[in-house]
């Protein structure tokens, strides 16, 4: 409805993960050069961890969307409450590897199998666990068992893992030393300052053909935003799309602060 409207050429503020939307905050610029070093060492787990919505799927698929698949063979794994044996299914099934009425030896042969076979033909393998707050002590034992696999002294598997704030503290059970003497480098995703926020609002425009001023925001309108979004980037992607559909129902083509307020009222933000 408002991207006619406002002259877009497609919608800024959806909330699926889009590589053309990236926007490299201090904090997602430091996380990106953790996951491009932990690519480099090919070995190891990288931990990326933030509140809900700061943008961690985003920065995978930013990353996904760079890598070279002549060079790196990747999965992405969206856990659940997965117990050991079921997470081995799931690792096989990310990789589009049989895993049916195949007893757990054979399967951990065919899935080094898979490893080897690509190290052979100069591929890395990377696994990319997704949600890993989730994941019970036992699993995540699982994916360390599962980085064992070498050849040469070579690492056959990296993982990255991502997760929600709580991850941080499962990682530091006295269980997961060994896990984490394996984590060569670890970031966390903090909300987007003022600032970054208002750069990220016309980061987002600007890819679909926004010209400033139509529409337009004031300073404390960008002010208000951050208030009621305290600055997680899904938050604030909600927030403006609301708040376009809202000028483009009221014909607005400017935003005050009063705007600002009345959107928050109806999201109850």
């Amino acid at each position: 409805m408002y991207v006619k409207y406002y002259g877009f050429s497609a919608k800024p503020f959806q909330l699926s993960p889009d590589p053309r939307f990236f926007f490299g905050s201090s904090v997602h610029n430091r996380a990106l050069a953790y996951l491009s070093y932990g690519l480099s060492q090919g070995e190891g787990f990288i931990v990326i961890t933030g509140g809900i919505g700061t943008g961690k799927t985003t920065l995978v698929n930013n990353l996904f969307a760079e890598l070279d698949p002549s060079q790196v063979v990747a999965a992405q794994l969206v856990t659940t409450q997965l117990e050991a044996d079921e997470l081995l299914r799931s690792v096989a099934a990310a990789f589009s590897l049989p895993y049916e009425d195949v007893g757990k030896a054979a399967l951990l042969k065919r899935f080094e199998d898979f490893l080897r076979g690509h190290a052979r033909q100069g591929r890395r393998v990377l696994l990319v666990v997704d949600e890993a707050q989730n994941l019970p002590v036992r699993s995540l034992e699982e994916l360390r068992m599962l980085s064992n696999f070498q050849a040469a002294a070579t690492p056959l598997l990296q993982s990255f893992l991502l997760g929600q704030e709580e991850f941080r503290q499962t990682l530091h059970d006295p269980s997961m030393e060994q896990l984490r003497q394996r984590v060569i480098a670890a970031c966390h995703l903090s909300p987007l300052s003022e600032l970054e926020t208002r750069e990220y609002i016309e980061h987002r425009l600007g890819v679909v053909g926004w010209v400033e001023g139509q529409p337009g925001f004031s300073d404390r309108a960008h002010a208000a935003i951050h208030r009621h979004t305290k600055g997680v980037p899904r938050r604030v992607n909600i927030f403006c799309d609301r708040l376009l559909l809202y000028g483009f129902l009221e014909g607005l083509m400017e935003f005050s602060e009063e705007t600002i307020e009345s959107v928050a009222q109806e999201l109850m933000f």
